[in-house]
Formats: C-alpha cells, structure tokens, sequence
C-alpha cells in the first residue's frame, strides 16, 4: 500500500484525534467521564442509522426514507406496547416493518428501475403522512417498563444502547468486509454492469442493501421511543441528513464502490463530537447548522481531492 493510501484510509481517523484535542483545550468540561458517555449515548442513534446507509450508499444509491420509516415503526412499537403486546412480539413487528419498508424501496430502485433519489423521497413522503394518520397527529405516550429499559438502562456504567450499537456494528462490519454480500455490495457499487455479467445478482444485493437501511432505522425507533417514553410524528425529521453526512465524512463514495464501516463509525462520532462541543460552548443552534454544514462540505471536498 502506498502512503497516500495509507493517509486516505487513516485521515478520518487523524481528524477526529485533532478535533477531540482542539475541543479538550478549549472546553475542559468535554473530556469528564459523565460528557464522554453522554457523547456516546447521544451518537447511537445516528450510528445505528448511518450503518444501514453506509451499505445503500455503498451500492450508489441513497436512502432519503429513514427518518420517516424511524417516526413510523416507533409510533407502531409504542402503540403495540401501550396496547399491552408482549415485549418480545413488539420488537420483531416493528423491525420487520421497517424491512418492509427497505424492501419495498429497493423493489422500485432495482426491479422498476426508479432513480433512489426519486423512490426514497417518495417513501419518505408517504411514511410522514401515514404515522401522521396513525397517531392522529399526538404523540403515543406511557410505555411498559420492560420496553423503557431499552433506551434508558444502562449495564454497570455503560448505556443499554451503547452496548446494542456495538453489537451490530461489529456485526455489521463483519457482513461487509468477512462475508460474500459484502464484496458484492462493493462490486456493485463499483461498476454494477460488470457485477452482473460476473454472474451476481445485482438486484438482489440492492434490495438487501435497502432492507438492511429498513431495519437499522427501525431498530434506532426503538431506541428513540423507548428513551423519551414518547412516538411522536415528527420523529426523526432530518435524520437522514445526519447520516449521510456520517457516512461521507467517513470517506465513503457517494459514487460507491468505496467505504468501511470503521469510517462510518467515525464520521458518526465526529458529528456527535462537534455538537457536544457547539452545545457546551453555548453556540447558537443557527450557527451550529452552519458549521456542520461546513464541516460536511469540507469532507466531500477532501474526498474528491483524494480520489
């Protein structure tokens, strides 16, 4: 490997080191055990999220629906509970329902043959309006105990959704980069022509893509829901902005073919780094939407000057 890729695949890396000690130095409120946890606690569900994208994107595609999906399997997760269904069903309905929606989505983008600009935005249109129609426009309130402990509990001094998190990005890692869908998820992303006169099933690999986006962002209305005790309609709203930007600040291609889930990870903690550190700094919610949108568009760049 030569050293200006060796550079590439160690510069996120290097950013996030650079821009945890600038912000040590300058808030030292931001390197105490309580802030450190409550960063991680806080990035979970972007993390969850920005896994699920980083195999769509990595297809060259793009999931516009994942917020609308999050609002609409968690307003079904908290109207299950509060109907007294059992933990365990809840949880599978409403992670299948979100695979639904992933399937659906990838049926229109790789079998109809719709831009997933187009069909992802329509999703997310739809889903909007029907958790609106299904709670009435209020949010669903007063969940089990059991259901509660998911997003609040926390193992010795580690978070319940830390913990879950880990869990599946490891698991994540291990499909991408370990196992046969990963390259083809790769291969596909890097010239999906010459991917299917391979013999793979192009396809099918892109419909697994969106599923698996469907069913992180349903596990991550899961954990919302349960956190804040609440499914409210305008949940999620911009999430999928947060997570596209994790995902290419961790340098994967919005061309696809190229991206690890390492780099996700640290494009998600960057992100969350950045608005802890806005956040104990006092700065406006306006003029922090500006520096993320910056700092988005300073990665995008770096990226281009890079390949």
């Amino acid at each position: 490997m030569s050293s200006l890729r060796k550079y590439q695949k160690y510069q996120t890396l290097a950013i996030f080191f650079v821009l945890c000690l600038v912000i040590a130095i300058i808030e030292p409120r931001f390197l105490t055990a309580g802030n450190i946890t409550n960063v991680l606690n806080q990035t979970t569900i972007n993390a969850l999220i920005a896994l699920g994208m980083t195999f769509v994107i990595l297809t060259a595609g793009i999931d516009l629906s994942v917020g609308s999906i999050l609002a609409f399997t968690g307003a079904i997760a908290a109207a299950l509970i509060s109907a007294d269904v059992s933990l365990g069903l809840t949880l599978f309905i409403a992670i299948a329902a979100g695979g639904l929606f992933g399937f659906i989505n990838g049926v229109f983008i790789a079998k109809l043959h719709i831009q997933a600009f187009i069909a992802t935005l329509a999703m997310m249109i739809i889903l909007r309006g029907a958790t609106y129609v299904f709670t009435g426009g209020i949010p669903i309130s007063g969940m089990s105990d059991p259901f509660l402990w998911i997003g609040n509990a926390k193992v010795s001094f580690v978070p319940v959704p830390v913990l879950i998190t880990i869990v599946i990005a490891a698991g994540a890692f291990y499909l991408l980069h370990k196992t046969r869908f990963g390259r083809y998820i790769y291969a596909v992303g890097g010239n999906e022509e010459t991917a299917r006169l391979s013999g793979i099933n192009t396809s099918r690999v892109k419909i697994l893509a969106y599923v698996i986006s469907g069913v992180m962002s349903a596990t991550a209305a899961i954990i919302v829901t349960s956190r804040i005790d609440s499914a409210s309609p305008n949940a999620g709203t911009s999430f999928e902005l947060d997570a596209i930007a994790a995902v290419v600040i961790g340098g994967t291609s919005l061309n696809g073919g190229h991206g690890r889930i390492v780099g996700t990870i640290l494009g998600v903690l960057i992100i969350g780094v950045l608005n802890n550190a806005l956040n104990l700094m006092g700065v406006p919610p306006f003029y922090q939407l500006i520096v993320k949108g910056s700092v988005i568009l300073l990665a995008v760049v770096l990226d281009r000057k890079s390949r």
